[in-house]
């Protein structure tokens, strides 16, 4: 089971938007930050998100990485693999997941990253950065790591995700 006692699962995600989040082309992705990311806050298992201006629809879209403002990430902590997953594949997120090709540009490099971290830590998102560089420029390790590391992650198996598209 993807539980280690005294840590929890921190994840980074991160995308380049099509667009600018006031652009028509994102519109129907940023309506529904809201809706998402409230769901995820209240599933069994989430423990924390890195939090944007909490404005309306904004979700994390205004934590820029580099400066530019169509980069946006998602960087949240969960008790275990299977609760996390159960959101991702699960709930509604899983329609927009599917749907990403529509509002991100295709990344050339690996651009999700998840660790463990003690309980009660909060990461960062200049921590996840580092594990993401780590993961890029190493590969999976305990230190860094993506869905394939983990033997427990049987959703993320089912739907055969393409490398590409992680």
């Amino acid at each position: 089971m993807g539980l280690r006692p005294g840590y929890h699962l921190a994840e980074l995600n991160v995308g380049r938007l099509v667009a600018p989040v006031d652009d028509p082309r994102v519109a129907e992705f940023m309506q529904a930050l809201d809706r998402v990311n409230g769901l995820g806050k209240r599933m069994p298992g989430f423990v924390w998100m890195m939090e944007g201006s909490g404005e309306p629809g904004t979700g994390n879209t205004e934590t820029k990485i580099g400066g530019d403002p169509q980069f946006v990430a998602n960087l949240t902590v969960w008790e275990s693999v299977e609760t996390l997953e159960h959101f991702v594949w699960n709930t509604v997120h899983r329609q927009f997941y599917e749907r990403r090709q529509e509002w991100f540009e295709v990344l050339g490099a690996m651009h999700f990253v998840m660790w463990w971290v003690p309980e009660g830590h909060r990461p960062t998102l200049d921590e996840a950065l580092e594990r993401l560089d780590r993961l890029r420029a190493h590969g999976a390790s305990e230190e860094a790591f993506d869905w394939r590391w983990l033997e427990e992650a049987s959703l993320w198996k089912r739907h055969g995700c393409a490398v590409a598209a992680e």
